[in-house]
């Protein structure tokens, strides 16, 4: 075959992917906030390709989306007890495909969330869902079955009272299951091409609702696991400690990762620098002033922002701390800020987007859009639309 018929094969196999863009994890493919893309202020409901959709149950976890198919769970049942995993189309939101599970372990939660709590993961091929109920699957991109593993069945006291809500990474070849909780807490490697358990790694015991964090490209990749008791890098191939921060975390927003930065919701907002062997690290710096309430730090070129527990919004520098400005806006939160160069995205929990101009020496809003419905996920972003959900409602927001 010929060069330049190579290269249309490719073009075209890979059109789809190009024209939508990805959103493969909670947080974007970089699990920090950050848009790559630009996206329009003035995305709303009247947008020429919105639309909306009734769900078949509840749901805290946020959508992900793989070339043209936007990918979510939901719980519904009188114990939550049936797992939905859905695909619709992006562009038009018709409904793809959807599969439909039964919990095989403890669905008790607090009200506030659910089974389907945590966001799922892709590496383009593949999507694994994880849910409280500690069931874990993998799917094609289809809609079939490859693997399933009831973790409680092998880790029966695997649980905490208020319910799970960790999503799950993959690293290569390895999805990385986060299950730290009050009793038997750990994280373990699941291979990617069966579900087998590759490594399992006892955790600090009590209930954890942080999420994985991945630092590195290619085979360099290292994850970050975070705990009431601090921060943890390992090799995801064998889940061996790499080195250790052991001043403690927040057990609810996530650490955010810029380039060999790492913004740790500890004291405060703490910036570590991660050496580039991957086996330490040293601390640039820490502010009291910058901790994030329920939702993780963003980050847009060289800024960070978090939004406290008042739902004040402060822009900050990612090398050294320094405040630039700071903003109140209308809470409350639970879900995490998404941002491009010049606007940051975030919704409260009840349903108000609102969208800030940061690219300024202060922080201004400059358009909403009232979902009215109750909204505590993260939005995702792809082909120039915020994709967000509740418990009713997926929504295709666009300009």
């Amino acid at each position: 075959m010929n060069p330049v018929m190579k290269t249309l094969i490719l073009f075209f196999f890979l059109l789809p992917f190009s024209l939508f863009g990805n959103w493969l994890s909670f947080r974007g493919d970089a699990g920090n906030g950050s848009i790559p893309d630009k996206l329009s202020p003035n995305v709303g409901t009247a947008g020429k390709t919105s639309w909306r959709i009734d769900l078949p149950g509840r749901g805290l976890s946020s959508p992900i989306v793989v070339g043209n198919l936007v990918f979510l769970t939901a719980s519904s049942g009188p114990k939550e007890e049936t797992l939905h995993i859905m695909a619709f189309e992006a562009k038009k939101g018709k409904k793809a495909w959807e599969r439909k599970f039964k919990a095989t372990g403890r669905t008790v939660c607090h009200e506030k969330t659910c089974v389907a709590a945590p966001t799922m993961s892709s590496d383009g091929k593949l999507v694994v869902a994880q849910f409280s109920s500690n069931d874990v699957f993998c799917l094609d991109l289809k809609g079939n079955l490859k693997w399933l593993r009831g973790l409680t069945y092998d880790y029966p006291n695997a649980a905490n009272g208020l319910g799970m809500s960790s999503s799950p990474v993959i690293v290569g070849e390895v999805v990385i299951a986060q299950v730290e909780n009050d009793a038997e807490s750990f994280t373990a490697g699941l291979s990617l091409a069966n579900g087998s358990t590759l490594w399992k790694k006892e955790r600090p015991r009590g209930a954890n609702w942080t999420s994985p964090a991945v630092i590195g490209k290619g085979g360099s990749q290292q994850v970050l696991l975070q705990s009431m008791k601090g921060l943890a890098m390992i090799d995801p191939k064998n889940g061996k400690d790499q080195w250790k921060y052991e001043e403690g975390a927040s057990t609810i927003p996530s650490s955010t990762v810029a380039g060999h930065t790492i913004l740790v919701p500890s004291n405060g907002l703490t910036a570590l620098k991660a050496r580039t062997d991957g086996r330490s690290h040293t601390q640039i710096w820490r502010d009291n002033k910058l901790g994030p309430g329920t939702g993780s730090p963003t980050i847009s070129g060289d800024m960070l922002y978090v939004v406290n527990k008042a739902n004040v919004l402060t822009c900050a520098k990612i090398e050294t701390g320094e405040i630039i400005w700071r903003m109140r806006l209308k809470g409350p939160m639970s879900s995490s800020p998404v941002a491009t160069r010049e606007h940051l995205f975030v919704f409260n929990e009840e349903g108000l987007g609102q969208v800030v101009e940061i690219g300024l020496e202060e922080g201004k809003t400059v358009a909403s859009v009232d979902l009215g419905e109750t909204i505590l996920c993260t939005p995702a972003v792809s082909g120039g639309a915020l994709f967000v959900r509740s418990d009713k409602s997926l929504w295709r927001l666009s300009d």
